[in-house]
């Protein structure tokens, strides 16, 4: 370790600052157009957006992975939630009733040992995203800090099984603001797997991968809100996900593929 090092120091084996790895790639605008429910639309960019992280919640260890896809509401450039993919039960249903926050069961490996980082994550039996890269050299593109908005969307069906709803959708706003935190830019190659749970593989296909790292955010402040309703009639196709993610399904589950 040299004198010039300005990284995170902490005590040995210490879980909360962990670093989350970020990962960035290109997609086609018109695969993003398809899952985003009317009201929501596609930004400029046409970018997924990976975060593989090792949290502390409820004072304990969570391994997840969220995947975003660029998406602009009300006028705002954000990120339309496709899902968290977490490891804690105990937070699924709770965060899904009570935000609309999409969280499934996951199975996370992430880890750093020396320069060389991993990550792998499963669902169902299928592991989805793999990961392997060597950090590389400081990574100073937020050094004036960052503000993020994130859409989720709260929606309760009618009870019943018949169309129509106790509770008709509604945008719910994340928006997070950050200091500069610590980045490293990581090396590495994102592979995408074909998953019938989760298919960003077929969904959202890579075109390029844009960018990786390792990122220590200094939090500064986090709002959830209720924002603006979307139309019940044209958000009635999207009302079947896979598990609790935005995955389009069938009661739960994939979508039956035909023979």
């Amino acid at each position: 370790m040299t004198d010039t090092y300005r990284g995170p120091l902490t005590s040995p084996g210490e879980l909360a600052q962990w670093p989350m790895l970020k990962i960035v790639y290109r997609t086609d605008p018109d695969k993003i157009a398809k899952l985003l429910p009317p009201g929501i639309e596609v930004s400029e960019t046409a970018n997924v957006n990976l975060t593989i992280y090792n949290l502390p919640v409820k004072e304990e260890p969570e391994y997840g992975i969220l995947i975003t896809v660029d998406a602009t509401y009300d006028g705002i450039a954000g990120e339309y939630a496709m899902g968290y993919g977490i490891d804690q039960e105990a937070a699924i249903f709770i965060s899904l009733l009570k935000d609309g926050q999409p969280k499934f069961p996951c199975e996370t490996t992430y880890y750093r040992l020396g320069d060389k980082v991993t990550a792998r994550c499963s669902h169902q039996g299928y592991t989805f995203v793999e990961f392997e890269g060597l950090s590389a050299e400081e990574d100073l593109l937020d050094d004036g800090g960052l503000e993020r908005h994130e859409w989720w969307v709260k929606v309760s069906r009618q009870v019943g099984g018949e169309q129509g709803y106790d509770f008709p959708p509604h945008v719910v706003h994340v928006h997070g603001k950050y200091g500069p935190g610590y980045r490293l830019a990581v090396n590495g190659k994102l592979t995408l797997r074909e998953s019938p749970w989760d298919p960003i593989a077929e969904l959202l296909p890579m075109r390029e991968q844009i960018s990786a790292h390792l990122w220590w955010p200094e939090y500064r402040s986090r709002d959830v809100t209720l924002s603006g309703a979307l139309d019940p009639d044209k958000y009635w196709p999207f009302i079947d996900t896979i598990s609790g993610s935005k995955w389009p399904g069938y009661l739960g589950g994939p979508i039956p593929k035909k023979d």
